[in-house]
């Protein structure tokens, strides 16, 4: 079996795969970059427990990070449980992608991950969105080019600055609105935050297919926030809640062979 780490900003994802690629779990924990090297072992032998599986049926581990305070005592977890150090996606490692980016290493491991998933899946032009602490926009064309992408705040931010720079605006969680136009504060905050992000996509989707010449192009979005915001947009979008963990599958596969 193939275990999968997604380390996040706010959360860090954790996936088992079987020998046929079919995902026997996926877990979420919050990203604490604190952490010793004990404390995630304890945390990944809990959640193997929590899905009554056993960590020593784990040949290998890919890890895909973010947060590079964490990444030391991450590794040095993973090799401790499994007697060998985790592929760590980066410089060097084989994804089949030509990034097209002026400073390549620039682009996050994350980013990488779900372009190589949704190459795999879905005919390009690809453009995808990953909704998650930020919101990025990926972009790929022909001939596998990852040609660049945009970043925004993500949704959670725009909520947590609007409460805390406007003294009369509570916190709030992301829903689905009741309405487009609220008849409360709270109702109001929600349908401006989740109408507002999804005009803003279907702007910027639309900008990116004037860019390519009007080519028919394909959208698939993942990250936690996503199920809530492309219901609202415009555009054709495909949700994918996999795309990531099944774009570390196939970068783990291409190394590995």
């Amino acid at each position: 079996m193939l275990l999968a780490v997604d380390v996040g900003n706010s959360t860090m994802s954790i996936g088992l795969f079987d020998l046929d690629k079919k995902l026997q779990f996926l877990a979420v924990l919050d990203t604490d970059s604190r952490k010793t090297a004990d404390q995630i072992s304890i945390d990944l032998m809990n959640v193997f427990a929590l899905y009554q599986h056993d960590i020593r049926d784990v040949q290998d581990a890919i890890v895909c990070s973010v947060v590079p305070p964490l990444n030391f005592m991450l590794q040095k977890a993973l090799t401790r449980l499994l007697g060998k150090p985790p592929m760590v996606v980066g410089p060097g490692v084989k994804t089949g992608l030509n990034i097209r980016m002026e400073i390549q290493t620039q682009v996050g491991a994350d980013i990488v991950a779900d372009a190589v998933s949704a190459l795999e899946k879905y005919p390009t032009p690809i453009v995808t969105i990953d909704m998650g602490t930020a919101t990025t926009i990926g972009v790929i064309s022909e001939g596998r080019n990852y040609e660049g992408g945009l970043l925004l705040p993500g949704v959670n931010i725009s909520l947590e600055a609007l409460s805390s720079r406007a003294a009369q605006l509570p916190d709030i969680s992301l829903q689905h609105p009741k309405s487009l136009i609220g008849k409360n504060t709270v109702d109001c905050m929600r349908s401006g935050i989740v109408y507002g992000t999804a005009g803003m996509l279907d702007g910027i989707i639309d900008r990116i297919r004037e860019h390519l010449s009007g080519k028919k192009v394909t959208v698939v979005a993942t990250g936690g926030n996503a199920p809530v915001i492309v219901k609202y947009c415009r555009n054709e979008i495909i949700y994918d809640k996999y795309l990531l963990m099944e774009g570390l599958w196939t970068i783990y596969q291409k190394n590995h062979q």
